[in-house]
């Protein structure tokens, strides 16, 4: 199982751990972990990092 750590890039702070899939809706990203646990921001996607299992989005 691959699971991600999602980071907000102008201040590199986490926004969730764990993070098992990534819906894109628009302008709205809805990240979900492995316990079902949702989480809603907006923004968009600007790096994915498969091998070390990091995502980095610009929130507004």
């Amino acid at each position: 199982m691959c699971l991600a750590t999602v980071y907000k890039t102008d201040d590199d702070s986490v926004i969730l751990k764990n993070t098992s899939r990534i819906d894109v809706e628009g302008d709205k990203l809805i990240l979900r972990d492995i316990m079902g646990q949702e989480t809603v921001v907006e923004g968009k996607i600007l790096m994915v990092d498969l091998a070390n299992s990091i995502v980095k989005i610009s929130c507004k």
